[in-house]
């Protein structure tokens, strides 16, 4: 019988099964290139600029992957079982975040709908989404492995914040909030990152995840 813990992690992971789904429904318009496709309407400005067209087309392109490969990372079947798979699949995250999802969603900050709040929120998640990403494979290499838990827990929260930021906007229209869009916008630019690094720095001090004192196998 499964525990309360066990249910509220399988509908957790559940959830982001059906965000990423929903993800790869988005992102498959745009594979088409055109300038015309939903979100790039808001973007007529800007598309000329090679470095932010280049920019969004691999953040949007390889994102659905970046979800898969970091939500495999705590998947235990896989890290004590097959650890193998683990470290390779780790090595995919790591490199599509530093040298791709992330470069690019660094780029696409400077130009962000919503003004300079929003460009200021997205600029430093990017930084972080960067920062806590290399932190996680510099501590995995020194063996390290509650550092690098902790900074993977910290990398996946940012990860999932392109789940979060449509999820708010959901809400938001949803529930037919009176807010002005563009202060809707910056709003949800701040939320889809702040309280999911609060939700996962909760995790790294109460969760599960915990070594305590155990080794993990990497064989």
């Amino acid at each position: 019988m499964l525990s309360i813990k066990n249910i509220v992690r399988l509908l957790i992971t559940l959830a982001i099964f059906y965000g990423i789904w929903l993800m790869v429904c988005l992102t498959i318009p745009y594979a088409k290139f055109d300038r015309y496709t939903d979100f790039l309407m808001t973007k007529q400005l800007v598309y000329h600029i090679k470095s932010w067209r280049v920019g969004f087309y691999v953040h949007v392109l390889v994102s659905t992957f970046v979800l898969i490969a970091g939500l495999l990372q705590f998947s235990k079947y896989l890290l004590y079982k097959h650890p193998r798979w683990h470290r390779n699949i780790g090595k995919v995250y790591v490199f599509i975040v530093l040298f791709a999802s992330g470069p690019g969603g660094l780029i696409m900050s400077f130009y962000a709908n919503g003004g300079w709040p929003a460009r200021v929120s997205f600029v430093i998640l990017s930084c972080l989404w960067l920062y806590t990403t290399a932190m996680a494979w510099r501590y995995a290499l020194q063996r390290k492995w509650q550092p690098h838990i902790n900074m993977m827990i910290r990398s996946y929260a940012l990860t999932l914040s392109a789940l979060t930021l449509r999820f708010y906007a959901y809400m938001i229209d949803l529930l037919n909030i009176p807010i002005k869009p563009i202060l809707a916008y910056i709003w949800i630019a701040w939320l889809s990152w702040t309280l999911n690094l609060i939700v996962a720095e909760v995790m790294i001090r109460y969760g599960p995840l915990r070594l305590e004192g155990t080794k993990v196998r990497q064989g």
